[in-house]
């Protein structure tokens, strides 16, 4: 996925500074929750997969991994990492959180 993304910028010249990547990211992830909260009437019932809600979390996805692009950061060796450490917490606490 990582180098479909960075294939589309390079095409299309769209790279851009980690911090403009991450304030994107950030703004699609409100997105994102706000057809969350419209689609369940803030959580009054079940969610339930729509197009709109499978369109704002394509547009999460890009933005992450645009800015790992921007960043250098491999994100299948990022994400190997968080479940590496998920893992470590679950067998010693049980728990995936930090507990901070």
């Amino acid at each position: 996925m990582q180098n479909s993304v960075k294939d589309f910028l390079e095409k299309n010249k769209l790279f851009n500074s980690e911090q403009i990547r991450y304030i994107d990211l950030v703004s699609e992830i409100g997105e994102l929750g706000k057809e969350i909260i419209k689609s369940t009437n803030y959580g009054k019932t079940s969610y339930s997969l729509n197009d709109t809600a499978l369109e704002e979390m394509g547009d999460c996805l890009f933005s992450i991994l645009a800015l790992c692009c921007e960043m250098n950061i491999d994100a299948d060796k990022a994400l190997e990492l968080a479940i590496e450490k998920y893992n470590k917490r679950l067998d010693t606490t049980g728990s995936i959180g930090s507990g901070r």
